[in-house]
């Protein structure tokens, strides 16, 4: 009698994998159309492969607690030429899958070859490769595997994937670890980790940016004559208090269906450290007047350096300025802290010509672009301009900061 394959079908929604469970059947068994043959899990949940028709079991390919893609040979089932015909079968393909170890299975005389299978997962009836999810579709083995080892999601975005239409496997991941220990490799510093924790966390909510070029003269006139004088990034934390003070609803947070406000403007400043960097806060910034912040600005700044910041310095601040322009850079876009809704990023200055109305032609300025990067869930971009105008009004006239 003929043999056909039994073959891991697509269980669900964006599935390409499932790990065997439960063998429910042996070799020699006999079975009716639609009876459960394999027990598999999947990541979404357990569910079962069925015989395509009634038979019996000649051999199954399969091992307990192994991975094997959508379209894999799972094993073969003696039928009557009547069932092979009926399922389109009768006619001998090119080529048959291999299992998903690699080992290419015997065949017997008279088997009927599997054709290839080619199915891609699908999100929302759409077809997406999986590799374009990266690593997003994971079995709940893989899942365990990878807590086992602290790893995370995005520690495999780089992996590619052999399974259906690219999916990563268990067997992609194993390698992927045998690999690594070839090497060079080096602790990351608890600081790394953190700060990797704190971004992989803010970018599970929709980011933009909104910027500005912004003309700091003023700022930079008034900062001569300070003493002591303020640092750049206290001129832009002082005017973003002033205008989170006049409407505090850009800073708020999203919670469920709700807007937190907040209900004081403690706003935080990024200082760079070693191997990372901290964001001390200045509470109530909108209260103080820039003279009185230096003091506390510049100890902050010290403290965190030393990376002796005291634990109440560095929690609760409603936003963040960052001070890219350090680096020499004139744009970025910063990444808000998973607390926090805006982070207001300032470049370095550059002299370029303006055009002057009543000198009726362009004149030199110190000109610096700012960037409001937001939680698109919270502020639209027609909130964030406004806000990041108002901003750049207020730095016009640091002699009110």
């Amino acid at each position: 009698m003929p043999q056909i394959p039994i073959i891991m079908p697509q269980l669900g929604e964006s599935i390409a994998e499932a790990t065997i469970v439960r063998l429910l059947v042996k070799p020699g068994d006999q079975v009716q159309t639609d009876q459960d043959v394999f027990e598999v899990e999947t990541n979404k949940a357990t569910s079962s492969v069925v015989s395509p028709c009634p038979g019996r079991v000649e051999k199954l390919l399969v091992k307990v607690d192994e991975s094997y893609p959508v379209g894999a040979l799972l094993g073969y089932l003696e039928a009557s030429a009547e069932d092979v015909a009926r399922l389109g079968l009768d006619q001998p393909a090119n080529g048959m899958d291999a299992p998903a170890n690699g080992a290419e299975p015997a065949r017997e005389q008279g088997a009927v070859e599997a054709r290839p299978i080619r199915v891609e997962p699908t999100i929302r009836g759409l077809p997406v490769p999986a590799n374009a999810a990266g690593a997003s579709y994971m079995s709940p083995r893989m899942k365990a595997r990878m807590a086992e080892l602290g790893l995370h999601a995005a520690d495999l975005s780089g992996i590619a994937g052999s399974g259906a239409a690219g999916r990563l496997t268990i067997q992609d991941f194993e390698k992927f670890l045998a690999n690594l220990e070839k090497n060079k490799l080096s602790q990351a510093s608890s600081m790394r980790v953190a700060v990797a924790d704190a971004m992989r966390r803010s970018w599970t909510r929709p980011l933009a940016t909104v910027a500005l070029p912004v003309c700091v003269d003023a700022l930079l006139a008034h900062r001569k004559h300070c003493d002591p004088k303020p640092g750049p990034a206290l001129y832009a934390l002082r005017a973003l208090a002033l205008a989170l003070a006049e409407n505090s609803a850009p800073a708020g947070r999203l919670v469920g269906s709700k807007i937190v406000h907040p209900s004081t403007i403690d706003v935080g400043f990024a200082v760079e450290a070693e191997d990372g960097v901290l964001v001390p806060v200045i509470r109530n910034a909108d209260q103080r007047t820039l003279k009185d912040m230096v003091a506390r600005y510049n100890e902050l700044v010290d403290l965190a350096r030393q990376r002796r910041l005291p634990p109440d310095a560095t929690v609760g601040s409603i936003a963040t300025v960052t001070n890219f322009g350090t680096f020499g850079l004139t744009w970025a876009t910063p990444i808000p802290l998973p607390e926090q809704t805006l982070v207001l990023g300032m470049g370095a200055g550059r002299r370029v010509p303006s055009w002057d109305e009543k000198k009726g032609q362009f004149v030199p300025v110190m000109e610096a672009n700012f960037t409001l990067s937001f939680d698109h869930r919270v502020l639209d971009g027609g909130a964030a301009g406004r806000l990041l105008a108002r901003i750049a009004v207020l730095l016009g006239e640091p002699a009110k900061l």
